[in-house]
């Protein structure tokens, strides 16, 4: 995973344990996510720097608090805008 539960948690602003197993589902979210809108694997967005990493953050803070009600569409519009620069190309 580009971003531990540690580094989620202190972007969450989460001080206790008690929705570490939630978090933790939740970055792996965001990650596949953030990987399905660059059409990158897992290797190629990892080492593909700092923007994957806060894609994954904002991904990650979007469904932390929307945990009921997200719109993953418009999720998914404003997270391509953000990977444009990374997007693998695909014909």
């Amino acid at each position: 995973m580009i971003i531990s539960l540690e580094q989620a948690k202190e972007y969450l602003r989460v001080d206790s344990d008690e929705e570490d197993t939630l978090i933790e589902a939740l970055i792996k979210s965001s990650q596949n996510l953030c990987q399905d809108v660059t059409r990158l694997d897992e290797s190629d967005f990892e080492s593909a720097g700092e923007v994957a990493k806060i894609a994954v953050f904002f991904a990650l803070g979007y469904f932390y608090e929307h945990r009921e009600n997200a719109d993953t569409h418009a999720l998914t519009l404003r997270l391509r805008s953000l990977l444009f620069g990374i997007r693998k190309d695909c014909f």
